[in-house]
């Protein structure tokens, strides 16, 4: 494990350095935010990692993400097509 918290351990640091920076300017930042779904999904995501599963990336992805639906293509108008071309 020491081999991969030394070659690892500065990205994490400045990933948790950044994350307390995005905080922080929220804090900062004019009006609230109470009641916003993102919010209480950030502190859900903290609440992931600091627990000691060893699928935190998946449970944050899951959490992060919007259910699968098999109509997405339809819901997003989405013809499959790559773009239309001109003569």
């Amino acid at each position: 494990m020491g081999d991969v918290l030394d070659q690892e351990f500065p990205q994490i640091r400045a990933k948790a350095l950044e994350i307390a920076a995005a905080l922080d300017r929220l804090d900062r930042a004019a009006g609230t935010a109470d009641g916003d779904r993102r919010v209480d999904q950030l502190r859900q995501v903290l609440e992931i990692l600091l627990t000691d599963r060893a699928d935190r990336a998946r449970q944050v992805q899951l959490l992060l993400s919007r259910e699968y639906r098999p109509s997405w293509r339809t819901d997003l108008d989405l013809s499959g097509e790559t773009g239309s071309r001109t003569a």
